[in-house]
C-alpha cells in the first residue's frame, strides 16, 4: 500500500458485505475468531451459513459462547467441512465440553499471542470486531484485546466487523484502518454476561473468609464465577485496591465507582486498571468507553508471570471446581460463561506468589451438583492427572465456605487434614478414611469433634498489640503442630500454672483436643503473629462445656513476650461472648491460689466473680446473668 494512501479512502474502498468478505475465505485455511464477548457474531453467523462450501477449514478460537454452532457443523460433517481448535485452559469435565474435547488445545494464556505472531500457528484469516475509526483511523478492539490483538497483527487477511456498540477502550488494543483488509459494517448488541443475582450463601461465606486475607493497597486479579462476585462485593470496606486481571467485570466497576479501587498502590501501571477482556453487562461496556482509568493490553503482557510479580501485594482470586487431598486443582468453564475456562489461572497463581506480599487464593464451593441433582464433594481423594490445571506445588491458599487454609510448605498429611477441614461436613469422614487408605494420614488419627464443625469466621479479629499485628481466631485442625510448639516453648513456671504440675511432653492426642473442636461445646481460640498459614501461636484460650452442667471451664496460656499486654483479657472476653451465644450459662476457671494473673484476668469480666477453694485449688466462676 502506498504511504500516501489516506486511511479514510482505504476504509471506503474496503467496505464490503459480510457475504463478500466470507467469500474471500478459502478451503484449507486457518481462521481465527475474535474471543469472548467481543466475538463478531454477524461474521460468525455468515461463516456458519457458508460452511457447506468449505473443506478442511480450521477455526481457531478461545472457548466461546457458541452463538453460531460451528461445533454442530463439525460434528455433522465429521470434521470434513471444518475443524475447531479451541484454546482452552481447564479440565473437560463439564458434559458439553467433554463431548468435544478433541478440539481442545491446552495452553497458558500468556503463550497464545506468541503462537500467532511467531507464526508457529500461522493464521490465514482473522475475524475481529472493532469500534468505528476515530479521526486518525484507529479502531478499538474494545472489550476483547487478549489474544485478538496478536491475531489481527499476524493474520494474512483481516476482516473487521465495525460495530458502533463496541466501546473505545483505552490501552494497547487499537488497530489502524491501514492494517485491516476488509470492513463489514454491522450494528448489533455485544454479547453480555450480567452478574448473577442469586449468589448462594456458600459463595457469600467464601467472600467473607477471603476479606481477612486481603489488605488495603492490594492488587487483585479475579476469575469469573458467583464466588468471585461475592468476594468482590465483600471488599467494600477495603481501601486503595488495584486491578491487574484477565477480566474486568461489573463488580470491579462497582468497587471503582465507590472509591474502593484507586490503583494508586500497585507498584506498576499505577492509576490504571489493566486487563485484556471485559465480561459483563452493557453498563460495564459503557463504563469502559473512553475511560482513561482503563488500560487494556494483550494477554502476553497481562498474563505474564514476570509482569504480575512486579505488583505490590498481588492477589489472584480464581475458582476451582475440584481439589484433591494433596492440592491438585481442576478448573473448568461454567455453563453461563464457557470462556471462563480460559482464565490463565497458572499464570496468575505463579505471578502472585512471586509478588511482594502477594497471595494466590483458590475459591472452592464445598459441593457440586451432579447431572441428576445429587451433590458430590468438591474435595476428592485424588484427581485424574488429565484433569489437573494447577499442580499441587503451585497451590497456596484455598478457601471454601467452611474456612481458609494455606497449603504452601505443608506435608501431604498436613495438606490432607487441611483440605478435609474445609470440606463439607457430610463428606469429611469418607475423605478421612480415603486419606488413611492412601497413606496420607496415619491410621491412628481421627477427626474428633471437627468432623461436623462449622468454622465461626465471625470470631476472627486482627488487632495491634504492642505494635505487632495479632490475629485472634478459633483453632483449626491445621493448627495442631503450632499449638504443640507453643506449649513446648512455655517457661516451666507457666507450664505448672497451666497444667497443675511439671510437664515435659505434649503429645499429639492431647493437642488434638485443642485443634479439633466443635466450636460450640468446646472452643479453642489461638492468637497468632506472622503470615497466615505460618504464624506463631502466642496465646491459647480454651472453653470446654462441663458434663451435666450449663457452665464451661476455661484455661489460658500466653507466650512470655506477649504477657502483660492485654492479650489474655481479649481472649477471655471473646470466649465469654462465644459461650453466651452457644447457650452456656457462665465460666469456671480452676487454678492455684497463688495465680494472681488468672484472678486479675477474671476480674476484667463485667460479671460477678465467685471464688472458693476446693482440695487446695482455687475455683473462679461467673454467670452471664449476674453483672458485677
Amino acid at each position: 500500500m502506498p504511504a500516501s494512501h489516506y486511511w479514510a479512502d482505504k476504509y471506503q474502498q474496503s467496505r464490503v458485505t459480510a457475504d463478500k468478505a466470507i467469500g474471500r475465505i478459502k478451503s484449507g485455511q486457518r481462521v481465527f475468531i475474535g474471543s469472548g464477548c467481543g466475538e463478531p457474531q454477524y461474521l460468525v453467523q455468515k461463516l456458519t451459513e457458508a460452511a457447506s462450501r468449505f473443506s478442511g477449514l480450521e477455526i481457531v478460537r478461545l472457548l466461546g459462547r457458541e452463538t453460531a454452532s460451528l461445533i454442530a457443523i463439525a460434528d455433522r460433517t465429521k470434521d470434513t467441512s471444518l475443524n475447531i481448535r479451541s484454546i482452552y485452559l481447564g479440565s473437560a469435565q463439564t458434559l458439553d465440553i467433554a463431548m468435544h474435547k478433541r478440539f481442545i488445545t491446552p495452553m497458558n494464556m500468556s503463550d497464545v499471542p506468541g503462537l500467532f505472531i511467531r507464526r508457529k500457528l500461522p493464521l490465514n484469516v482473522a475475524l475481529i470486531q472493532v469500534s468505528p475509526p476515530d479521526d486518525f483511523g484507529w479502531m478499538s478492539l474494545g472489550i476483547s484485546v487478549d489474544v485478538t490483538l496478536a491475531a489481527a497483527r499476524s493474520a494474512d487477511l483481516v476482516i473487521a466487523q465495525v460495530n458502533p456498540n463496541m466501546p473505545r477502550v483505552m490501552g494497547q488494543g487499537f488497530v489502524h484502518v491501514n492494517y485491516v483488509d476488509l470492513f463489514v459494517e454491522h450494528e448489533e448488541d455485544l454479547l453480555a454476561a450480567p452478574p448473577q443475582r442469586d449468589i448462594s450463601e456458600a459463595a457469600i461465606q467464601i467472600g467473607n473468609h477471603i476479606t481477612h486475607l486481603i489488605e488495603d493497597g492490594a492488587t487483585l486479579q479475579i476469575g469469573l464465577d458467583a464466588a468471585s462476585q461475592a468476594t468482590m462485593q465483600a471488599l467494600q470496606e477495603k481501601n486503595d485496591l488495584g486491578i491487574h486481571s484477565q477480566f474486568l467485570t461489573d463488580d470491579v466497576m462497582q468497587l471503582y465507582a465507590k472509591g474502593n479501587i484507586t490503583n494508586l498502590k500497585k507498584g506498576i501501571n499505577e492509576g490504571k486498571m489493566v486487563a485484556s477482556m471485559a465480561v459483563g453487562s452493557h453498563d460495564l461496556y459503557e463504563f469502559l468507553n473512553d475511560n482513561p482509568a482503563v488500560d487494556f493490553r494483550s494477554s502476553d503482557y497481562v498474563n505474564d508471570p514476570f509482569v504480575i510479580a512486579q505488583h505490590y501485594r498481588m492477589i489472584s482470586l480464581n475458582v476451582a471446581v475440584v481439589i484433591d487431598l494433596t492440592g491438585h486443582v481442576s478448573a473448568e468453564a461454567s455453563a453461563a460463561t464457557r470462556f471462563a475456562g480460559v482464565s490463565g489461572i497458572p499464570d496468575f497463581v505463579r505471578g502472585a506468589r512471586k509478588s511482594s506480599g502477594g497471595k494466590s487464593i483458590l475459591m472452592l464451593l464445598s459441593t457440586r451438583n451432579g447431572e441428576n441433582g445429587e451433590q458430590f464433594s468438591s474435595v476428592v481423594p485424588s484427581l485424574d492427572p488429565g484433569a489437573v490445571v494447577v499442580p499441587r506445588a503451585d497451590v497456596h491458599y484455598v478457601v471454601s465456605e467452611y474456612g481458609a487454609v494455606n497449603l504452601f510448605g505443608k506435608s501431604l498429611q498436613e495438606r490432607a487434614i487441611a483440605m478435609i477441614s474445609i470440606a463439607h461436613p457430610d463428606h469429611r469422614e469418607a475423605l478421612f478414611a480415603a486419606a488413611k487408605e492412601q497413606g496420607l494420614i496415619g491410621r491412628e488419627r481421627n477427626l474428633g469433634e471437627a468432623v461436623r464443625a462449622v468454622y465461626p469466621v465471625r470470631l476472627e479479629e486482627t488487632l495491634d498489640i504492642g505494635g505487632e499485628e495479632v490475629t485472634i481466631r478459633p483453632a483449626k485442625p491445621v493448627d495442631e503442630r503450632r499449638i504443640q510448639e507453643h506449649y513446648y516453648n512455655l517457661p516451666t513456671n507457666d507450664v505448672v500454672l497451666r497444667f497443675f504440675g511439671q510437664k515435659t511432653i505434649f503429645g499429639r492426642e492431647e493437642v488434638e483436643l485443642r485443634s479439633q473442636v466443635d466450636y460450640v461445646n468446646n472452643l479453642c481460640l489461638v492468637a497468632l503473629v506472622g503470615e497466615f498459614g505460618f504464624g506463631r501461636v502466642v496465646g491459647v484460650a480454651e472453653s470446654m462445656r462441663l458434663h451435666s452442667s450449663t457452665m464451661a471451664e476455661v484455661a489460658f496460656s500466653i507466650s512470655p513476650d506477649f504477657q502483660g499486654k492485654g492479650l489474655g483479657r481479649l481472649l477471655l472476653a471473646k470466649l465469654a461472648e462465644a459461650a453466651r451465644e452457644s447457650g452456656i450459662a457462665g465460666l469456671i476457671a480452676v487454678t492455684i491460689p497463688a495465680n494472681q494473673a488468672m484472678i486479675n484476668l477474671f476480674g476484667t469480666l463485667p460479671y460477678k466473680v465467685e471464688k472458693h477453694v476446693e482440695e487446695g485449688e482455687l475455683v473462679l466462676s461467673c454467670r452471664f446473668d449476674e453483672l458485677a
